[in-house]
């Protein structure tokens, strides 16, 4: 999976979000952070690199229904915001393999659009909790 630019490029935001939800962040950020990355590898084992070629992956599939159990999990412990944004974008991530299951697609392009746009969407909600989180700490004297 790292074997082109894009997707050597698309790490980077991940691991920035990363070091600081997991320096700055609370423990829903760092919980989510966490599912995130060990979602991403475990995503690098399963995933089936032929490209525009390939069709529905059961494996991506559930590791993506356990992802988004791990976000509204986290959206219904926590009285937050940013859980709720993530595990509705992880939503349009499983109806999406459930669209190429059943063979309702316009094309392979428009599945890896929605995952990759979505899944930035998911860092962004962490990344904006995090910062929530971390500005909540500081006004409250507690960093």
């Amino acid at each position: 999976m790292l074997d082109t630019l894009y997707s050597q490029i698309g790490l980077l935001p991940m691991v920035l979000v990363g070091i600081f939800a997991f320096t700055k962040g609370d423990e829903p950020e760092r919980l989510a952070m966490g599912a995130y990355l060990l979602g991403w590898m475990a995503a690098l084992l399963l995933q089936d690199d032929q490209g525009l070629r390939s069709s529905w992956q059961p494996g991506m599939f559930a590791l993506d229904v356990v992802m988004l159990l791990v976000l509204g999990g986290l959206a219904w412990k926590f009285h937050r915001s940013w859980p709720i944004w993530a595990a509705s974008l992880q939503l349009i991530i499983v109806m999406s393999h459930m669209v190429t299951l059943f063979d309702l697609r316009p094309g392979m392009t428009a599945f890896y659009t929605i995952v990759n746009l979505a899944g930035y969407g998911i860092l962004a909600a962490i990344g904006l909790g995090t910062f929530w989180a971390w500005q909540e700490r500081r006004a409250a004297g507690l960093e």
